[in-house]
C-alpha cells in the first residue's frame, strides 16, 4: 500500500510530541518514542492513549467545535429542533470551510497511532496472548474510526502504514480509496478484535461485546444480513450484556450490562481532556431547558419562581430540543420512557424551587413565550450527582455503545433474512422493557404482530433518540434526505413553537448525504481534490 499521509498529520510519540522532538527522539515526561513502541509497558501506554484520544473524538470538554461536531450526529437528524448555536443544514454552515472539522481530523491523528501501535507490537518481546490483546484494542479502534469516517464522508483517505521518522518526508499521495479497500480494513481489524478480546473487561475498555457490534453494523452498511446478524446473535447469547432497568439505563451508574462501551469521566484524576480524569462535558446542557429563565408573574425582591438547581438539571444551554414529531411516537400513559428519558412536558409538573417565592412548593405559573425557557427536553445525560448547580460541565460517565440497539439492529438483520420471528422477537424484547414489562415475556397488547420498515423507524426513535445512531441509520437505508425535509425543524429564541418546516435557509441539498471534508485539508490536496466533497 502507498502512503497516504493524512493532511493535518501531527508526528507524536504519545500523540503531542511535535516532528523535530520525534525526529530528536526527545522525552516527554519520561516517556519516549523508543519506550511506547518497543516495550511491553510502552505498548499499554500507547493503546490507553488511544482511548483518551478517543474520548476526546467523542465525549469532548468545553464548548468547541468538536463538540458542535458530535451534537450534529446526535440532533440534527428526523427527531431534533434546533435553536441556537450550531445550525445543521445551514447554507452557510454545511460547507467545507465552515462544518465542523474536528471528526476528519482527530480520526485520522487516531488512526496514524493505531497502526503505529499495530506495527511496532510485532518486534516486541512479550507475552503473546497479552501482546494479541494490546493490539486488538488498537485495531477496533481503528476499525471503529474508518467504519466512522467512511459513514460520515463517503469518499475518504485509507492509510494503515503509520508515519516514523524514516518515512515522514516521503512523497505524499492523497487517493480516494473504494469501499471495497476500506471495508477490508474495517472487517479485518474488527474480526481481529472479536478473535481476541475477552467478553468481560475492566470499565472503560474495549471488549468483545463492542467490537461484535461495530463488526455486525460495517455488515450492515455493506447489506450482508447473515454476518450483521451473527455477530449480533452472538452478543445476546452470550449474556454478558443484557437489558436493564428502565430506570439504570441512564441513572447514576451507566456501567452496567446494557452498555457496551462507556467513555469515564473523573474529576478528581484531573480536569482536562489531556488528563486521565477528562475534561467536563457539555452534553447535558445542550438539550436541557433553561427552566430558571422563567420570569416571576410576582413582583418579588427575592427573585423568579425557579432558582438553577440539578433537579431540574442544573445550568442549562437549551441549543436543542426533542421534536412534536418524537413527541407524536409514544403511548404517554403507558411508554415510561416518556417519562424516563424525558423532562415533564407539562409546566405544572416543576414547583417553585426558590424558598423565598410566596408560591414556593406549588407548580409554577405559565412560562413565558420562549422555548428556552421552557420545552420538553432530553433527560438522558442529565447529571444529578458530578455536575455543579452553575456550570454546564459534567463529569457523568458517558454511555456510547448499548445493547438496546444491538436488539434493534439485530432486528432489522433478521427481517432481511426473512427470519420474522427472531425479529420481532429482539424488536419486542425493546419495546416490552420500554412500557416496564418483563422483556421475556410475551404481551398481547404491547408486542408488534408484523415488522415494517416504519414500526422499526418509529420504536428505535422512542428507545434510542438522541444517541449516536439515527442519522447513520436514516443514511444506511437511503432516506436521510427525505425524513430531514419531513420532520427536521428549525427556530429561534423568541417564539413557543418552531417553524412547520425546514425552511428557505436550510433547505436540504442531496450532497448533505456525506458530511463537508474541511475546507483546509481540500486546499493541501490540490489537483486531487477532486476526488472528493462531489457536490459542495
Amino acid at each position: 500500500m502507498r502512503k497516504v499521509k493524512y493532511i493535518y498529520l501531527v508526528v507524536f510519540a504519545f500523540l503531542f510530541i511535535s516532528c523535530e522532538s520525534f525526529l530528536e527522539e526527545e522525552i516527554l515526561d519520561e516517556v519516549s518514542v523508543d519506550f511506547i513502541y518497543n516495550s511491553p509497558e510502552g505498548l499499554e501506554v500507547g493503546v490507553n492513549a488511544l482511548y483518551n484520544r478517543m474520548r476526546q473524538y467523542n465525549a469532548p470538554s468545553g464548548d468547541n467545535s468538536n463538540l458542535q461536531a458530535n451534537v450534529f450526529f446526535l440532533a440534527a437528524t428526523d427527531l431534533g429542533l434546533h435553536r441556537t448555536w450550531f445550525t445543521p443544514y445551514g447554507a452557510n454552515v454545511h460547507t467545507p470551510a465552515s462544518f465542523p472539522r474536528d471528526k476528519w481530523t482527530n480520526a485520522y491523528r487516531i488512526i496514524d497511532r493505531a497502526s503505529a501501535i499495530i506495527t511496532s507490537a510485532r518486534s516486541v518481546d512479550m507475552d503473546e496472548n497479552a501482546k494479541k490483546k494490546l493490539v486488538a484494542q488498537a485495531r477496533v479502534i481503528r476499525g471503529e474510526l474508518y467504519l466512522d469516517l467512511i459513514r460520515m464522508y463517503g469518499t475518504i483517505l485509507l492509510d494503515t502504514i503509520p508515519t516514523t521518522p524514516q518515512n515522514i518526508n516521503d512523497p505524499v499521495f492523497y487517493e480516494a480509496a473504494s469501499e471495497d479497500a476500506v471495508f477490508g480494513v474495517i472487517n479485518a481489524d474488527l474480526d481481529y478484535a472479536v478473535e481476541n478480546l475477552d467478553w468481560q473487561v475492566p470499565i472503560g475498555r474495549y471488549g468483545q461485546g463492542v467490537a461484535r457490534h461495530l463488526r455486525g453494523k460495517a455488515a450492515m452498511w455493506r447489506e450482508d444480513w447473515q454476518e450483521a446478524a451473527n455477530q449480533f446473535d452472538a452478543i445476546v447469547t452470550n449474556e454478558t450484556h443484557d437489558l436493564v432497568e428502565l430506570s439504570q439505563v441512564f441513572g447514576p451508574n451507566v456501567n452496567h450490562r446494557e452498555a457496551l462501551f462507556v467513555y469515564q469521566k473523573n474529576q478528581s484524576l484531573g480536569d482536562g481532556d489531556d488528563l486521565a480524569g477528562g475534561g467536563g462535558f457539555w452534553l447535558g446542557s445542550v438539550f436541557n431547558q433553561r427552566l430558571y429563565e422563567k420570569q416571576s408573574g410576582t413582583d418579588v425582591s427575592a427573585g423568579g419562581e425557579v432558582i438553577i438547581d440539578l433537579n431540574y438539571g442544573g445550568q442549562s444551554l437549551g441549543w436543542f430540543f426533542p421534536n412534536n414529531y418524537l413527541n407524536s411516537l409514544y403511548d404517554k400513559a403507558n411508554d415510561k420512557r416518556f417519562t424516563t428519558y424525558y423532562w415533564p412536558e407539562e409546566y405544572t409538573s416543576y414547583l417553585v424551587n426558590n424558598p423565598q417565592h410566596p408560591n414556593f412548593g406549588q407548580p409554577i405559573t405559565q412560562p413565558e413565550d420562549n422555548y428556552r425557557r421552557f420545552h420538553w427536553s432530553l433527560k438522558k445525560y442529565a447529571d444529578f450527582e458530578t455536575k455543579l448547580p452553575n456550570t454546564n460541565e459534567s463529569y457523568k460517565n458517558y454511555m456510547y455503545y448499548r445493547f438496546a440497539e444491538t436488539l434493534l439492529l439485530a432486528s432489522e438483520a433478521h427481517h432481511n433474512l426473512g427470519e420474522e420471528g427472531i425479529a420481532l422477537e429482539y424488536l419486542n424484547r425493546v419495546r416490552r422493557r420500554g412500557y416496564g414489562l418483563d422483556q421475556n415475556t410475551p404481551s398481547p397488547t404491547v408486542d408488534f404482530t408484523v415488522w415494517t420498515l416504519d414500526t422499526y423507524l418509529e420504536e428505535s426513535a422512542r428507545e434510542l433518540a438522541f444517541e449516536n445512531n439515527r442519522w447513520f441509520l436514516l443514511k444506511r437505508l437511503g432516506i436521510l434526505g427525505d425524513r430531514i425535509t419531513m420532520y427536521y425543524r428549525n427556530g429561534d429564541n423568541s417564539v413557543s413553537e418552531a417553524n412547520d418546516a425546514l425552511n428557505s435557509t436550510t433547505p436540504w441539498q442531496s450532497h448533505f448525504i456525506n458530511c463537508p471534508i474541511p475546507q483546509s485539508q481540500i486546499d493541501v490536496m490540490g489537483s486531487s481534490a477532486s476526488q472528493f466533497n462531489i457536490g459542495y
